[in-house]
């Protein structure tokens, strides 16, 4: 958990200047808030650090990735390609929307390709939800070539990518709006928290919106403001935004921490017989999150997994049997289980989520072991955890 690892003075005086005004709310109250907005500071350093020119703190991730949907103009029966491999909220924000997911295959970047993209399209496509995952981008310029060719909107889930890159620009902003988490995992976190993102005007102020109720906020009195479309409320806090600019300030000394201690694990077992590794298109431009080993087979990645928690290696994530991250547990999603209808309950869904076949995504994740990547390591921690960790899979891989 990156973020939380640094966590000292800078959040505590971003926090305690807020707590002084007792102004929690990021609307209005000019007269006691002494001029602190926390909202509008941490939204200023999201656009700094990826050159976004808009840009949206929101309550999480998840209501990142709907305002970004709303934005773009996805809504009742609009069919979207999704990844099997992705935090859920990926899938339930396309269905609370009224959107129609469509699966496609990931390759061995563990995204979307253009070829899975391709295959899984029909008439009646609208758009694409790429997600970038492990913190590393996509295969940006087949996907963008593709989307141009075929007028689909490109919308980015770059949840576990802040601070990633793609041949000099930031993840999020390759596609109409993009979405960044700040929750309790990731490299910047606000506890909870998300960042919209746009260089579209247009799609900025839908957004805007559409995160509070549908208040245009023209104006100085909140109370008198218009409502030129329905929203609700994802708004995010004061405190939440007072901890998320601090850690964006120190989101690159934490990026390189990470990359540097990456480094050192990645040659201490680049080596081994039968291992590679997830394939990043942009190397450089990779934020370091995790270090991610693709093994031969299915079960010599089960073994590598006993071997390394055995060994006590930190940050073993098996995304196979991941609750959470991949498609083959999501009994709710394939059963369409919900508190209410859905539009996809009227409408039918586009495939049978039930008897999917993605047998190159299946292949993919069932060999793929992630370790997080610390920003704190001490070097004589990272040596250990090096040593350690080419002794666990050299046990199975010989």
């Amino acid at each position: 958990m990156p973020g939380t690892e640094r966590f000292g003075d800078d959040e505590r005086r971003e926090v305690m200047e807020v707590l002084e005004t007792g102004i929690l709310f990021r609307y209005g109250h000019d007269d006691l808030r002494r001029d602190r907005w926390k909202a509008r500071d941490m939204e200023a350093c999201v656009r700094d650090y990826t050159g976004a020119e808009y840009a949206l703190a929101v309550s999480s991730g998840s209501t990142a990735v709907a305002c970004a949907l709303a934005a773009a103009g996805i809504g009742h029966g609009d069919e979207v390609i999704v990844p099997p491999f992705t935090y859920l909220a990926t899938i339930e924000a396309v269905l609370l929307a009224g959107g129609l997911p469509v699966f496609a295959e990931i390759d061995d970047t563990l995204c979307l390709d253009a070829s899975g993209i391709e295959a899984a399209l029909t008439p009646d496509t609208k758009a694409v939800l790429l997600v970038h995952m492990c913190g590393a981008a996509a295969d940006m310029d087949p996907i963008l070539e593709l989307c141009r060719e075929r007028d689909l909107v490109l919308i980015e889930d770059a949840g576990q990518a802040l601070g990633a890159w793609y041949h000099g620009r930031s993840v999020g902003l390759f596609g109409a709006t993009g979405a960044f988490s700040f929750d309790f995992f990731k490299i910047t976190t606000a506890g909870e928290g998300g960042v919209f993102v746009t260089n579209d005007e247009a799609r900025y102020h839908l957004a805007d919106s559409y995160a509070d109720h549908g208040h245009d906020h023209v104006g100085s009195n909140r109370g008198m403001e218009n409502h030129p479309i329905i929203g609700f409320n994802y708004r995010i806090s004061e405190l939440h935004a007072a901890v998320g600019l601090a850690q964006m300030r120190r989101l690159e000394s934490v990026r390189s921490a990470k990359r540097a201690n990456k480094a050192i694990l990645r040659d201490r077992i680049s080596d081994l017989p039968g291992l590679s590794f997830r394939r990043i298109p942009d190397p450089d431009g990779d934020s370091g999150t995790f270090l991610n080993l693709l093994l031969p087979d299915r079960t010599t990645a089960e073994s590598a997994v006993e071997s390394l928690r055995a060994a006590n290696v930190p940050g073993i994530n098996y995304w196979f049997t991941n609750m959470y991250h991949f498609i083959n547990q999501w009994d709710h999603v394939k059963n369409l289980a919900s508190a209410a209808p859905l539009a996809i309950h009227a409408l039918g869904a586009p495939q049978d989520y039930r008897a999917l076949e993605l047998p190159r995504s299946q292949d993919v994740v069932s060999r793929l072991i992630s370790i997080g990547i610390g920003c704190g390591w001490e070097a004589d921690r990272t040596e250990r955890i090096s040593d350690d960790l080419r002794a666990a899979l050299a046990r199975v891989l010989g």
